[in-house]
């Protein structure tokens, strides 16, 4: 197995490891993900078993190499939305759209995933310790929703809450997109686009004291129940 000492230039090292990547996503969307092994992974890439381990320690890792490919390209595809609206609804709409727009290719691939993925002891789990780089990520967009919009003000206190509940609203969009079998996901786009109308009128109303503690109290009881949310998603003031 190659010695991370002798690790090959930065350019080649990410060639290589694209391709190994890019190789693991077309077999398990031909032969499934439980079917598919790191030998055969690495054959069809050209390179040896030990080169492959050297990038990506296992299938698990390869398939956070997936999530963090995707939610890198969310953030480069949802900066053109994030600069051109003001308005908390179109952003969140261009923001859930994009991620659509770049899940598509891999519709088939996610249904067949899926099962592992809602393992909740599984490091491919979206709120898995594994999984915490592209949640962070994640995370981040949206809080560059609420951050950029304006004519819709977010109570101070709720500022640190709000982005891990859109977050956890784009989680229920994708589970939505998987099991989607309408043409193009239409229905999943008209999910994105009305749920972004519901959330904006709800975090207009936020702005009235009385229902802010609802808002924390829908907060806590994901963080409390949710697995992984409190562990691998601490907060301003939250215990570990």
């Amino acid at each position: 197995m190659p010695s991370k000492n002798d690790s090959p230039a930065p350019g080649k090292a990410e060639q290589t490891r694209a391709l190994i990547l890019e190789t693991a996503m077309r077999l398990f969307q031909e032969r499934g993900y439980d079917r598919t092994t790191m030998r055969a992974i690495a054959q069809e890439a050209g390179v040896s078993v030990g080169n492959a381990y050297y990038y990506f320690e296992g299938k698990e890792h390869l398939i956070q190499g997936f999530y963090d490919r995707i939610a890198a390209e969310h953030q480069v595809a949802v900066r053109a939305v994030l600069a051109r609206e003001t308005d908390l609804e179109a952003r969140l709409a261009g923001v859930l759209k994009a991620w659509l727009d770049i899940a598509t290719p891999y519709h088939e691939f996610a249904v067949q995933f899926f099962k592992n993925a809602a393992d909740p002891d599984s490091p491919l789990s979206p709120f898995s310790p594994e999984s915490e780089h592209a949640r962070v990520e994640a995370v981040s967009v949206h809080r560059a929703v609420l951050t950029g919009a304006t004519g819709t003000k977010v109570p101070e206190e709720l500022r640190d809450v709000l982005p891990e509940l859109l977050w956890l609203s784009q989680m229920g969009l994708c589970l939505y997109w998987i099991f989607d079998r309408t043409e193009g996901r239409a229905r999943s786009y008209r999910l994105a686009e009305r749920g972004a109308r519901l959330t904006a009128r709800g975090v207009a109303l936020a702005r009235f004291r009385v229902l802010r503690p609802l808002v924390r109290e829908v907060h806590e009881l994901f963080t409390d129940f949710l697995p992984g949310m409190t562990k691998a998603m601490p907060g301003p003031g939250r215990k570990p």
